[in-house]
């Protein structure tokens, strides 16, 4: 069976995600480990947590993606908002010690104008400090669209992170279908091939999730706006040969598609009655 989901909201408990994935079908989940726009995490609640696991496993919902917020930038020309971002991110994955088998997913950064040498730099000596703690949740590059100064937009500069890293074996890659598009990566016409460069650079051993989302924009447009499945540029076709793809369909699938939850609901059914094999 796939291992698909899409972000809920953490603002009720972890068992009041676990409740809302059993309604949406769904056997993996995603959640901002706090506001996506930064901030404040809610008050760690162990009797939540326990309660979520306990039923998490009944419904089979690991690994779960967790997502780090935006607002974090490790390529930052700033030490303020590198130091931010590295005690933020200290602070969540000590509170997901509590949850096993999961990902914490974070997008690279962006180098402001310094350079990608200079931002990747940067990347890897903060990386470095969180995995020397010794966590056991694997932390995800997240591939991006390549817009602005974004690092994460070519399949080298994940690898070039991936290479620096002193401990590489807890440090992998999720895949963003609308964000590999519109990066210049053509998905809908020639998934094995591109499947197969990113082999040849960062090796799919690293490909640990993905999240499924279709793309307003056109082919190469380095624009990153997410689109409802079947509805943009990549459509229902593109889906399909994913789901079916022997590879990918281990892999949890998280929606980020402009919906509520009814709509989540309906692409999660959309994509189980798309899988042939």
């Amino acid at each position: 069976m796939l291992k698909v989901g899409c972000h809920q909201s953490i603002s009720g408990g972890y068992k009041a995600m676990a409740d809302e994935a059993q309604w949406l079908d769904a056997t993996t989940l995603a959640y901002f480990t706090r506001n996506p726009r930064g901030g404040k995490a809610r008050a760690l609640d162990l009797d939540d947590i326990s309660a979520f696991n306990e039923q998490a496993k009944e419904l089979g919902l690991f690994p779960l993606v967790a997502h780090a917020p935006y607002t974090y930038n490790l390529a930052s020309d700033k030490d303020h908002v590198r130091s931010f971002a590295l005690n933020s991110m200290l602070e969540d994955l000590e509170r997901m010690e509590h949850l096993p088998a999961s990902y914490y997913n974070f997008h690279p950064g962006s180098h402001v104008g310094q350079g990608v040498e200079k931002g990747i730099e940067l990347i890897i000596s903060t990386l470095d400090i969180l995995l020397e703690r010794g966590f056991k949740t694997t932390l995800l590059l997240e591939g991006m669209a390549g817009k602005g100064s974004e690092i994460g937009g070519r399949f080298e500069e994940l690898q070039w992170i991936l290479q620096g890293v002193k401990k590489a074996d807890m440090l992998g890659v999720t895949l963003d279908s609308c964000h590999t598009y519109d990066a210049g990566y053509d998905i809908k016409t020639d998934l094995q091939g591109q499947l197969d460069l990113f082999d040849q650079i960062v090796g799919l051993d690293k490909l640990k999730a993905l999240h499924l989302n279709d793309s307003k924009n056109d082919f190469a447009s380095k624009k990153d706006r997410h689109e409802k499945l079947g509805k943009g540029t990549l459509g229902v076709d593109t889906f399909k040969e994913i789901v079916n793809h022997p590879v990918l369909n281990r892999l949890p699938m998280i929606l980020e598609t402009p919906n509520e939850m009814e709509g989540y609901k309906e692409e999660i059914a959309l994509l189980r009655s798309l899988v042939t094999e």
